[in-house]
């Protein structure tokens, strides 16, 4: 499998070696079991990730198991699928407590991450609720916000309460995102990549990231692995659909307008 977007010669932030997580594959057996979703979904069967970077995006159109791959990872790795750290299981509060997938997935590791967390945008309400609640439980010692900014994450506006999750509580190890940009405006993407930038430096912290946004998939030396193919494959950023869309509405936004009221052919 081919490497992804590498960027600039100058800016190859992303290390090309994972320095925890290095493959995932499905357990033939599983995989092989009744036609039902998620092991429908066309790279399910014969899947075999390597993740060559420290920096890997899932990318693809809506329905192609981007997030539920992720989530499966997430709960091969011992972490909650509704989001947290393995010391943070919201199971009895948060809408779903299991992967049908990550059962049948095989995570290899290269060495094991002191800290594992995961990140997932739609239910960030609810890890926000748990800590509040943990605030109000006499049993419950220590500070349940200290690794979140100080304070109720819902005294924050969305945004900000995704800032305060990505920043204070992810500072190393291995972190997985889901849909991080959900609540970020483009200026707060970016300074989402130059933490990450700062925390991949450092040696100790490989991302694996499903995103639909361009600008968080122009992190230089980065694996972008595409599933709008089966098999999955590592594809450049040009070559991506959100990059080639968001770049022609952009640079000609009447054309595309032209086309979604009915007046033009297909843009390129």
């Amino acid at each position: 499998m081919p490497l992804g977007y590498d960027g600039p010669e100058t800016l190859m932030v992303a290390p090309s070696t994972a320095p925890f997580l290095v493959r995932v594959s499905a357990d033939p057996r599983a995989a092989a079991g009744p036609p039902t979703w998620p092991f429908t979904l066309p790279f399910v069967r014969g899947l075999a990730l390597e993740l060559r970077s420290a920096v890997t995006f899932f990318v693809g159109e809506n329905g192609s198991g981007k997030s539920t791959l992720i989530e499966a990872i997430a709960a091969a790795c011992g972490m909650p699928v509704a989001g947290g750290g393995t010391n943070e299981l919201p199971d009895a509060y948060a809408p779903e407590g299991r992967s049908a997938l990550g059962a049948a997935l095989r995570p290899a590791f290269r060495a094991r991450p002191l800290d594992r967390y995961f990140f997932r945008a739609e239910f960030q309400a609810h890890l926000a609720s748990l800590l509040d609640l943990r605030r109000e439980d006499p049993d419950f010692g220590g500070d349940p916000y200290r690794r979140y900014g100080g304070q109720s994450l819902h005294e924050r506006s969305h945004g900000e309460a995704f800032l305060a999750v990505l920043i204070h509580r992810m500072t190393s190890g291995l972190i997985l995102m889901d849909e991080p940009e959900a609540a970020l405006s483009p200026q707060r993407q970016l300074a989402l990549l130059a933490r990450m930038a700062e925390m991949v430096a450092g040696g100790e912290t490989q991302f694996v990231v499903a995103t639909h946004s361009p600008i968080l998939l122009t992190y230089p030396g980065a694996d972008i692995v595409s599933f709008d193919v089966a098999p999955l494959a590592s594809v450049r950023l040009e070559d991506t659909s959100h990059y080639r869309i968001t770049k022609g509405v952009l640079e000609n936004p009447a054309q595309y307008w032209r086309h979604l009221t009915g007046g033009a052919a297909s843009p390129p």
